[in-house]
This record gives structure tokens, sequence and C-alpha cells, in this order.
């Protein structure tokens, strides 16, 4: 490791980031010192900005992408060399408009029943059940199901907030039948070692094989089941504020962002513009 590099993991430690965002933004660095085949800290501020402009215009990066590279290495220059860069402050990544991919219950039951692996089949119900993010699915353990409150607790979330979440009565009972058969210790879904929580790449691949599988035709992934999960509570009436809280939303407007895609409102529109566009 060279000097450069354990000097920015320190300076993120000390800013309290997490493994998997001080993972993306070394990535984000050393992307930085392949393009130009040069140690970072030696680049001029023009070399940095053809960096961005390939980044954007030559790969076309996807605006998450180009924001952790920003994000990174803006980090690295400022924090890390205490060097500003006035050219970091153009850089903006184009918006998108992306609306998620939306799996009907009939298709996640249909999915559920496709994945042979018992524990990964359990975490994925689980993580479709209480609107999970993936890694908050395997990282469960025992003692955070509360059978009695119907209620998980979902510990070191996203932003590293603690929330609980409802825990339907169906899946109690498969989850009792789970524990009487694997009787799981600590996490909730272990590794085949038994000393950490089941792989989240494991989850997606097996996921991924099934959606394959089923011929759906749409193209989801391990967190469609969170999208679909917020899609099908405000469907039947649950308020946009209570959906925020159980997801563990910071903002309101990516909550807000499921409203367009319930089938109560998109049959709704269709009956009015049926209705507006009759006499043409």
């Amino acid at each position: 490791m060279t000097e450069l590099r354990r000097r920015m993991i320190e300076d993120m430690e000390l800013r309290g980031f997490t493994p998997k965002t001080q993972e993306a933004y070394i990535g984000a660095v050393k992307g930085l010192a392949l393009f130009h085949r040069q140690s970072p800290d030696q680049l001029s501020d023009e070399q940095i900005r053809e960096y961005f402009l390939d980044l954007i215009n030559v790969r076309r990066a996807a605006k998450s992408t180009v924001t952790i590279h920003l994000c990174g290495i803006k980090f690295f220059f400022e924090k890390t060399l205490g060097r500003s860069l006035p050219v970091l402050d153009l850089v903006k990544p184009r918006k998108r408009v992306k609306r998620p991919v939306i799996l009907t219950i009939a298709e996640i039951k249909n999915l559920l029943t496709l994945v042979r692996h018992p524990v990964c089949r359990m975490a994925l119900t689980v993580i479709y059940s209480c609107g999970l993010r993936v890694s908050e699915g395997v990282s469960l353990k025992v003692a955070d199901i509360d059978g009695q409150r119907m209620l998980a607790r979902i510990q070191n979330g996203k932003g590293g907030k603690d929330r609980y979440v409802p825990l339907p009565e169906r899946t109690r009972e498969l989850l009792r039948g789970y524990y009487a058969t694997y009787r799981p210790k600590i996490w909730l879904f272990p590794a085949k070692s038994g000393d950490g929580p089941y792989c989240v790449t494991n989850v997606q691949k097996a996921f991924r094989s099934v959606v394959r599988q089923s011929g759906i035709g749409k193209p989801a992934s391990v967190h469609t089941l969170r999208h679909s999960y917020a899609t099908h509570l405000i469907e039947s009436g649950v308020h946009l504020r209570t959906v925020q809280e159980i997801l563990g939303h910071k903002s309101s407007q990516t909550t807000a962002a499921y409203t367009h895609l319930t089938r109560k409102m998109m049959d709704s529109l269709a009956t009015t513009v049926n209705t507006l566009m009759s006499e043409l």
C-alpha cells in the first residue's frame, strides 16, 4: 500500500466513512491515476479536467458513476492533499430521470419459488416483505427479529441509521419454520462457514438466475424487490410519509418517485384520458 493510499484511508476513517464508501473513493482516485498513468498527486488541473471530459463525453458514464468519481477525487485532493481544485466545481453529472422496474406480487411469488437454496430463498423473502436493501437483509441477526411486536430491527442502515420495519405474519411463520430447520445462532442468514452473514453477491447471483429462468422479460435485480414493496404499499393506500420511514429514506422526494409507478394511478389516468378523448 502506498503512503498516499494509506493517508487517504485514514482520512476517510476519521470522517466515519463506511468501508463501501472508502472502496468507492479509492477506486475513483485509482481510475484517475490509471487514465494518465501517473501518480494522482502529480496531476495538473488540466489533466483532471481531461479525465472528467472523457468520463462524461467518451465513456458516457452514468450520473451515479460520475458523482462517485467526483466525490472521491475531490476528497483526495481537498482533504488528503489539502489542495483546492476549482475545476471540480464545474463537474456536474447529467440528470437522468430513470424509473425503477416494478414486479407484481404474482411475479415475485414465482421468482421466490424458483430459488432453490433455502437460506437464499428465505433471505430474499425477508428482503421483499420488509422492503430492505440487500445488505440490510443479509446482515440481519436472530436477535433483530421481534416476533411478539411483529417488527424487524435494521441496524446501521444507509447513513448509519437504525430503524424498525413491520414484520408480516406470513414472513414470521416462514421464519419460524426456517429457524426450526437451520437453527441459526447469531446471523439470521449465516454464511456456510458460520463466521459471518450470507454473501450479498450470492444472493444477487441467485436472483439474476431465477429472473432469467422465469422469462418475465424485466431487467429485475434484488433491489427491484424493494422498489416493488414500496409501490405495493402506496397502491394499498399507505401514507407516503410512513413508507419513507419504513424504507429509511432521508428525503421524501426519493419516496415520492414511487407514486408515479402505482398501477392504480396509471389505471386512473387511463380512465381519465379515455373519457377526455372519447369524442375525437
